[in-house]
């Protein structure tokens, strides 16, 4: 099936499919988001009245968020192994910290969510004004975390371009991801930044993260434009 699969994609566009089977490490990898994702969804018991019910389903919003950002990183993940199919041990260890991180803030994650979509009286009884900016620093840290990992893991794969035999195009893509992971980081920054000029409005910092998608529209079709001009094979 991912013969198949590979074969539909490796079209001459974009980067190869190196790896049609999954590795040893992509299993664990999988059961590590499965177990991340069982954690968000085991915290909440099982309704024992109707009134239960409608408050257990008011929390089917922010697991549609947390469920949404961890299919990401686990998607961003799977098409890296994909299409390089590195498991030296440095991609081994970078990628085992990324678990690590994944778990960790499963439960800040899932927090986070269920803060954002509470009346002001429910938040006030999860959280303190003064708490805030802690927990955006936390929420912040994890996400450049993430995304360092993910430039070291694909600057790897560009220096391991000749033993790979990426073509100039495919070079050209794994930078193009590179420096999109790097401009989540300076985007997180910037995060981090405003929680810590102003405490007392920590909250707003959260709504930098609005602009990932905008960046990645911004910075795919710049580079999918270049690289049509570059690679007009490829177009």
């Amino acid at each position: 099936m991912r013969v198949k699969a590979a074969a539909h994609i490796n079209t001459g566009k974009g980067i190869k499919w190196r790896s049609h089977e999954p590795s040893r490490i992509e299993t664990f990898s999988d059961a590590v988001f499965a177990f991340a994702l069982t954690l968000i969804v085991i915290s909440m018991e099982v309704p024992k009245s109707f009134d239960m019910l409608v408050e257990t389903m008011k929390g089917t919003v922010s697991f549609a968020v947390c469920f949404g950002l961890l299919f990401n990183i686990w998607n961003s993940q799977n098409m890296f192994f994909r299409r390089y199919g590195l498991t030296d041990s440095y991609i081994v260890a970078l990628n085992a910290i990324l678990l690590f991180v994944v778990l960790v803030y499963t439960y800040p994650l899932k927090f986070l969510f269920e803060l954002v979509f509470l009346d002001d009286k429910s938040q006030a009884a999860m959280i303190h004004n003064w708490q805030i900016q802690s927990l955006m620093l936390i929420y912040s840290a994890g996400f450049i975390t993430i995304y360092i990992l993910f430039y070291l893991m694909y600057r790897h794969a560009q220096k391991s371009a000749a033993e790979l035999q990426l073509t100039s195009a495919e070079i050209y893509a794994t930078k193009t991801v590179k420096y999109m992971n790097l401009i989540c980081i300076c985007i997180s920054l910037v995060a981090i930044g405003l929680a810590l000029i102003s405490p007392r409005d920590a909250a707003v910092s959260g709504f930098v993260y609005c602009t990932f998608p905008i960046a990645y529209f911004v910075w795919f079709s710049y580079r999918g434009k270049k690289g049509r001009k570059l690679f007009p094979q490829l177009a």
